[in-house]
C-alpha cells in the first residue's frame, strides 16, 4: 500500500511538472508569437468545435494514440482560454480548476457528504437536482437551461430527456417508449401521404426523439450509434469503390442490381 502511494505520488508530481511547462509554454506564445498574440476567445471558437470532433473521431474509432493527441490539442485550447482571460484579470487557470473542484464536490455529496446512493441512476438525479438547486430561487429557472442551444440535435435530445428524467419526467417502462415510437411512425406516414412536407418534417422529428428516448432506455447512446454505423457505412462503400475499379468498371455507369452485387460482397469480407 505504501509502495502504491508513493507510485502515485511521483507520477501526480510528474504530471504538475509537466502541466507547469505547458502553462510556461503558452505565455511564451501568447508574448512572442504573432498568430497566438493575434488570438481572442472568439476566433478560437471555431477551432476549438474542430479540434473537439477531431477528439470525438478518435474515439469512435478508438485509437488510443490520436486520443492522447488530441486530448492535448483540446487542452491547449483551455489554457488559451484561461491566459487570454488572466490578461484583463478577469480569472485564470487557477480560477478554473478552484472552480471545478469546488463543484465536483458539490455534486459527489454520496462521496464528500452524507448522502446514500445505490445505483448510477440515483448519482445522476442527484447531480440534476443539485444543479437546479444552485440557480437559487429564481422564478424563471428550468431544468433545461444548462442544455446548450448550439448541441447537435442528435446530442441535444438525449441531453433534453436526461434533465428532464432527473427531476422524475419519465416513462415508466421501454414498452411505453415503443408505443410511442410506432405512433410518431404511425403520424409520419400519415402526413407522407397527405404529401404534406411541412408537418411531415416535424413529425418526422418526433419520430427521431421518441427513438433517442427508446435508445437511451436500452441504454444505447445514438450518437455514438449512428457515428459507428456511418463509419461502417464508409468503410463499406470505400470497398466495393476498390472492386468496382479493380473491374475496371465505372460505378456511375453501373446499375443499382449490379452496385447491389458489388455492396454485398463488400459486405460478406467483414466477416
Amino acid at each position: 500500500m505504501a509502495y502504491t502511494l508513493k507510485v502515485k505520488s511521483a507520477q501526480r508530481a510528474e504530471q504538475l511538472l509537466e502541466f507547469d511547462r505547458l502553462l510556461t509554454i503558452m505565455d511564451e506564445l501568447r508574448e512572442q508569437c504573432p498568430w497566438d498574440q493575434k488570438q481572442t476567445i472568439q476566433s478560437l471558437r471555431h477551432l476549438t468545435i474542430e479540434e473537439t470532433y477531431e477528439l470525438a473521431d478518435a474515439i469512435t474509432q478508438n485509437n488510443l494514440s490520436e486520443i492522447k493527441n488530441e486530448i492535448g490539442d483540446v487542452l491547449l485550447h483551455l489554457v488559451f482560454y484561461a491566459k487570454i482571460a488572466s490578461e484583463t484579470n478577469e480569472f485564470n487557470i487557477g480560477d478554473v480548476i478552484a472552480h471545478l473542484c469546488e463543484k465536483l464536490i458539490r455534486r459527489h455529496p454520496h462521496i464528500y457528504g452524507d448522502a446514500k446512493v445505490s445505483n448510477e441512476e440515483e448519482v445522476k438525479q442527484n447531480w440534476e437536482q443539485i444543479k437546479l438547486a444552485e440557480k437559487g430561487n429564481k422564478t424563471d429557472a428550468s431544468v433545461l437551461e444548462g442544455v446548450p442551444a448550439a448541441l447537435p440535435a442528435l446530442v441535444k435530445a438525449t441531453r433534453i430527456q436526461e434533465k428532464v428524467k432527473g427531476v422524475g419526467f419519465e416513462w415508466e417502462n421501454k414498452e411505453q417508449v415503443w408505443e410511442k415510437v410506432e405512433e410518431e411512425i404511425a403520424e409520419f406516414k400519415h402526413e407522407i401521404t397527405e404529401n404534406n412536407l411541412e408537418k411531415a418534417t416535424l413529425e418526422f422529428g418526433d419520430v427521431l426523439f421518441s427513438l433517442v428516448n427508446y435508445a437511451r432506455f436500452c441504454k444505447i447512446n445514438p450518437e455514438d450509434a449512428l457515428a459507428l454505423t456511418n463509419e461502417k457505412f464508409i468503410t463499406r462503400f470505400k470497398k466495393m469503390e476498390k472492386l468496382i475499379t479493380e473491374n475496371q468498371e465505372t460505378i456511375s455507369e453501373l446499375p443499382l442490381s449490379k452496385l447491389d452485387e458489388y455492396w454485398n460482397v463488400a459486405k460478406s469480407t467483414e466477416y
